[in-house]
């Protein structure tokens, strides 16, 4: 009886261990906060002075942390652009999955198109085209992204229909509306973004619906 009784005294947690998961908790909110400084500080010295001429230096005192810091959340100045397209992407799936029930596949990947690009500032957005068409490091990262953004599209699609049927439409719909987001930002940059971004989001579907017709 005894021993069960110091058993028990044992299974207790102690006062350090009932507060690891509050200070786990706050150790990784801070860390977030950290990673998205960074990304901020890298993407604005980026547009600001190009993607060659900005140094890990550079984002780092921008970020108010040590060169060393930044290896620890990424592994060169392209992951920096990577994780930012990655964030965008996780977005732009929740808001996918968060579209009406009754809207079609296709509508409600344009819809959460359309809104996540009428966030962006059209400039900015503009220049961060051009930084990644004339870096050839960014460039094939960028088409890792689209491959990246069509499989996570296809899941949330999937996940928002519920129904295994409508899978390989999800897919199909996924491959669509990543090209229609790859061709018309590159359509939109060549026409020399007049257009605000959203509105060329609803001409590129318009085209593919009349495409699909």
């Amino acid at each position: 009886m005894k021993a069960s009784k110091q058993a028990g005294k044992r299974a207790k947690p102690s006062p350090a261990e009932e507060k690891l998961p509050a200070a786990t908790g706050l150790r990784q909110r801070k860390q977030q906060e950290t990673r998205e400084r960074l990304t901020r500080a890298a993407m604005a010295l980026f547009l600001e002075r190009g993607f060659e001429a900005t140094t890990i230096d550079d984002i780092a005192t921008a970020a108010d942390v040590s060169r060393r810091s930044f290896f620890h959340y990424f592994a060169s100045k392209e992951d920096v652009v990577a994780a930012w397209q990655e964030d965008a992407s996780t977005a732009l799936v929740a808001a996918i999955i968060a579209r009406p029930a009754d809207e079609s596949l296709l509508t409600a990947a344009e819809s959460a198109i359309a809104a996540a690009v009428k966030r962006l500032d059209p400039t900015e957005a503009a220049a961060m085209a051009r930084l990644k068409r004339d870096n050839p490091a960014l460039q094939a990262r960028d088409q890792l992204k689209y491959e990246k953004l069509e499989r996570a599209l296809a899941d949330g699609l999937a996940q928002r229909s519920g129904r295994k049927s409508d899978r390989l439409k999800a897919r199909l719909v996924a491959m669509i509306a990543t090209g229609a987001m790859r061709v018309g930002g590159e359509s939109w940059l060549c026409e020399g973004t007049r257009d605000r971004p959203e509105a060329f989001v609803k001409r590129t579907f318009d085209a593919i619906r009349e495409i699909l017709k």
